[in-house]
């Protein structure tokens, strides 16, 4: 057998019963490690677990899949996901191959950001497309998460935007040499992503482009989602630039041009100070 197992989004102890107890009976755990972290690590998840993890890097699932997949019929083995199994496409990908081997899947399911968004006062059903934003580099600045966004706004729908991690990414001359060297991990916050839009929309106003939203339509910015130190501030996409929400996970939510009242006074105990709230959600 096969396990996806969804970790949920806080520490150790998110995980549910049924999928522990998988866990501590599997001939091998894999850990997925680059499309989401937990608060805590490996370690402390071994030591809850009590048994040893095998870290599953982009490399290993990307490039190596096979390996990961149970080699006879009585192997089980287990890959832990943080947040949902299904929450990356990755993870289809290994449920595709397991299938085409005939090796039997089962998926334990846990909270996912999809869902736990929610605890901004937003309500779920007025979410349109998510979005992604990459970093940018000195030669690549893809626009396109704008567009997304802006469609939304369009069809009056509220836009969660999941933000980069950079984790085991090869640094250019080790490409170059085929040498295996990596640049040290990092994560986008909520003012990394909110400068890229910004600079989007001034770029299309200097060119004369009409924009769905400006820099100061209202934004939602939440950090570590799910842990004991969960932080959630509203305020214009402009002053989100200058806010520091501390340590990952990060993410940004652009909400719809006309929002429920309940949403409104739910969102207003996150307004920061000295923003002009009010006047963002008239």
């Amino acid at each position: 057998m096969f396990y996806l197992i969804g970790l949920g989004l806080g520490d150790a102890k998110d995980v549910t019963v049924k999928g522990l107890e998988i866990i501590k009976r599997c001939d091998r755990v894999y850990l997925e490690s680059y499309t989401s972290i937990l608060t805590v690590q490996r370690e402390t998840l071994e030591e809850f677990y009590g048994r040893s993890l095998i870290v599953a890097d982009r490399e290993l699932v990307e490039s190596c899949a096979d390996e990961i997949l149970p080699e006879g019929r009585d192997e089980d083995v287990a890959f832990l996901v943080v947040g949902d199994p299904f929450g990356a496409t990755t993870h289809t990908d290994l449920v595709l191959r397991a299938k085409e081997k005939n090796i039997q899947v089962k998926v334990i399911h846990n909270s996912s950001i999809l869902t736990a968004v929610g605890c901004c006062g937003l309500q779920l059903y007025s979410y349109g497309e998510t979005v992604s934003i990459p970093y940018w580099t000195d030669t690549w600045r893809p626009d396109s998460f704008y567009e997304r966004i802006a469609s939304n706004r369009r069809r009056n729908l509220h836009t969660l935007c999941l933000l980069d991690i950079k984790v085991k990414e090869p640094t250019l001359e080790s490409i170059l040499k085929k040498k295996k060297d990596y640049m040290p991990p990092k994560y986008m916050s909520v003012n990394e992503a909110a400068g890229q839009l910004t600079e989007i929309l001034s770029d299309k106003i200097r060119d004369d482009q009409s924009t769905e939203f400006t820099d100061q339509c209202l934004a939602v910015g939440l950090a570590r989602v799910g842990c004991e130190d969960q932080r959630i501030v509203a305020c214009s996409l402009r002053d989100m630039t200058s806010v520091n929400l501390g340590p990952p996970l990060h993410c940004l939510v652009i909400p719809a041009k006309e929002m429920h009242p309940l949403e409104i006074e739910f969102l207003r105990h996150y307004a920061l100070e000295g923003s002009q709230f009010g006047e963002m959600t008239r």
